[in-house]
């Protein structure tokens, strides 16, 4: 059987997987070296390389730039929102999910990041700790799309990415840490993110149908061309074949 060929759009997403590691390891290798030599500032020895701080800045800047518009190499996920991906399904109401798993995931992230800004507030972190962790959460960000999600698993338990009900949450949530930091990089990162989820919650509340499996065949599997779940599926296939042991296979059972 001929193996399947990557789709361009999960290309695209390895190949962020790919910048964005390497953004962080750029950022996590910077900071070692000024908290070795001792040349750290207030933002954690990051303001001495200003070509660094400008590259993580236009790359996530112009990525979310992009997505307030329709993109064919972004996801089904976060394009679901635009007019030009309805297909409607007559005579079929949306089913959207209740508002309590919403903000099961809100509390438990601000609970979770409440956690990293008292550590800053303690003293124990620094700037330069929080920018790290919000480049940390970029790659799990892409671990999540292509491998496995928390989220998906334990709390949302949507079908897979399409069908996400906070998907565009992601940069809002990638930059929550860096509320911490009052810094023009910072809070103009923070700002796009919040503006890309206010479009995201607007949409959602004037135009349910577009975000619902039931009302829109956009988001059914059979008109999917992207196939992002694909890598999930195979690890689940992986685990079934090796016979890990009944934690693991729970851990990945609904994923």
């Amino acid at each position: 059987m001929k193996k399947p060929q990557m789709t361009p759009v999960v290309t695209m997403h390895y190949i962020k997987l790919l910048l964005r590691g390497s953004l962080f390891l750029a950022a996590l290798v910077t900071y070692i070296i000024h908290a070795v030599t001792g040349t750290g500032s207030a933002f954690g020895g990051f303001e001495n390389d200003p070509v660094l701080i400008t590259v993580i800045w236009l790359f996530f800047m112009v990525d979310m730039l992009l997505r307030f518009f329709p993109n064919k190499l972004e996801s089904p996920g976060c394009q679901k929102q635009f007019r030009k991906n309805y297909i409607p399904i007559p005579e079929n109401a949306p089913k959207l999910q209740p508002g309590v798993v919403t903000f099961a995931v809100f509390a438990a992230w601000i609970a979770l990041n409440a956690i990293f800004g008292a550590l800053y507030y303690a003293g124990i972190f620094d700037k330069g700790i929080l920018l790290l962790i919000a480049l940390a959460y970029s790659v799990c960000d892409i671990i999540c799309i292509l491998f496995f999600c928390p989220f998906q698993t334990w709390i949302m338990k949507n079908r897979c990415c399409t069908t996400c009900r906070i998907y565009n949450w992601d940069y809002a949530m990638m930059f929550t840490p860096l509320l911490f930091i009052p810094n023009i990089y910072t809070w103009t990162l923070l700002g796009t993110a919040l503006g890309l989820l206010l479009q995201w919650e607007i949409k959602r509340r004037r135009f349910p149908e577009r975000f619902s499996p039931c009302s829109n065949a956009f988001l059914s599997c059979a008109n999917c061309t992207e196939k992002l779940c694909r890598h999930k599926r195979q690890l689940r296939s992986f685990i079934r074949k090796h016979n890990f042991d009944r934690f693991g296979q729970r851990f990945f059972k609904k994923s």
